[in-house]
């Protein structure tokens, strides 16, 4: 087919643009094209090539299609005897499209970014005419299919490719600043941008965490300071007195916000919503004196200094724990939710269920009714609550319409 023949510029990319369409690169995934070659023995007539839009803006003369084809030295395609017909010649099939022909695609195709938005198919084919011989453009798009700027170009071969990344004349595009790299060091290094975007969220989120980490010991400090003097220590023979029991000798005179006691012990702590030395003076000279639990004799003593910030401490992981067990008991995760620690993990005594006959007060949280580890109040007037809440590869072939040449 190849002649000595002067190629003019129009039958130059008449050729190249049909060959591109029964090219390795369009053919595999242009439907139509291979069911018009199934219908006559892979003969493609030249009026439906004609059809073609990029091959009909170049011409609508089946005359210098032919022309063309004649001139043309890839030796690619063939024209029937009466010059109304091609096909792409039956010695050149297809590559099949393994493993090992992706992987050597990828090594011989170059990834160059830097064009601006408007550039056309046609203005980088010329541009890269005498750079290298170029099989395949591919105008990479965005998800409004417009271009982004960037091409995969197919060269001959590995070394080629080499070759071409190494060129200056396409270190730059009508002054633009251009970036080019062989296909594969491309994926490599979004690959190696992407771990990092990972690493930089991952650190990110563990600041983050730490920040608010701190906060939360910070309202925790500020809350201890704010209850400081609200600390009420009892002791005694108190056997089955209940914390309930508390709750009624106190509930006339004064709030409270927590007890920690667990039946059958013989001290606890009452934490109140007010000053603890007026809140047991009150329900002192209610009693007439002497202050009595059921009939029990019972020290009071209102806590101070380190022994009284220790215990602020507890409580407010006591208070922790029970606001986790009722957020996993509305469908959290069995198991979690126990805050810093359970008593028992710290040493301390193990929570037992209250049994028997509840009496209800007004001052009761009806989440924590009966629990004897601790009983969670409504928030005292003016002060705050204990209770913290610290705690680019490239993507599958989809369906193509028939692709123009790069497109």
């Amino acid at each position: 087919m190849a002649e000595e023949q002067e190629v003019s510029p129009l039958e130059k990319k008449v050729a190249d643009q049909i060959e591109y369409y029964f090219g390795d690169h369009n053919l595999p995934r242009d439907k139509f094209l291979k069911e018009q070659m199934q219908l006559d023995d892979g003969w493609v007539t030249l009026e439906t090539m004609l059809k073609f839009n990029r091959l009909k803006s170049l011409t609508l003369d089946a005359a210098v299609v032919v022309k063309s084809l004649q001139k043309s030295k890839t030796g690619l395609l063939e024209i029937s005897e009466d010059q109304t017909k091609i096909r792409r010649l039956p010695s050149k099939p297809l590559p099949e499209h393994n493993e090992e022909y992706r992987d050597a695609l990828k090594h011989k195709s170059v990834y160059m970014k830097g064009f601006p938005l408007s550039t056309t198919l046609d203005e980088i084919k010329d541009w890269l005419a005498d750079k290298g011989s170029v099989e395949n453009i591919q105008m990479r798009k965005g998800p409004q299919k417009t271009f982004k700027g960037s091409i995969f170009a197919v060269l001959e071969s590995e070394d080629a490719a080499k070759v071409f990344v190494a060129r200056d004349d396409v270190k730059q595009f009508k002054g633009n600043n251009m970036i080019v790299l062989i296909k594969n060091d491309y994926f490599a290094k979004k690959a190696e941008e992407r771990k990092q975007i990972r690493a930089d969220a991952k650190a990110k989120a563990r600041s983050e965490k730490e920040e608010r980490q701190i906060q939360v010991e910070e309202e925790e400090l500020k809350s201890l300071d704010e209850q400081r003097g609200c600390l009420l220590k009892f002791s005694g023979e108190l056997g089955q007195i209940s914390r309930e029991d508390f709750h009624e000798i106190f509930s006339d005179h004064v709030q409270i916000k927590w007890i920690d006691f667990t039946r059958g012990s013989k001290e606890g702590t009452i934490l109140f919503c007010s000053n603890a030395k007026e809140s047991l003076q009150k329900a002192q000279d209610a009693a007439g004196g002497e202050l009595k639990v059921k009939e029990k004799a019972v020290q009071w003593e209102v806590l101070e200094g380190d022994e009284e910030m220790e215990m602020l401490k507890k409580i407010i992981e006591s208070q922790q724990e029970s606001m986790n067990k009722r957020k996993g008991g509305k469908g959290g995760h069995k198991g979690r939710g126990r805050g810093r620690g359970s008593r028992k993990d710290r040493g301390g005594r193990d929570q037992v269920q209250f049994k028997g006959k509840k009496t209800k007060f007004d001052s009761d949280n009806e989440d924590d009714a009966g629990n004897e580890g601790g009983s969670a109040e409504p928030t005292c007037p003016k002060k705050r609550s204990l209770e913290s809440n610290g705690t680019d590869a490239e993507a599958p072939a989809s369906k193509h319409a028939k692709e123009e040449n790069g497109s």
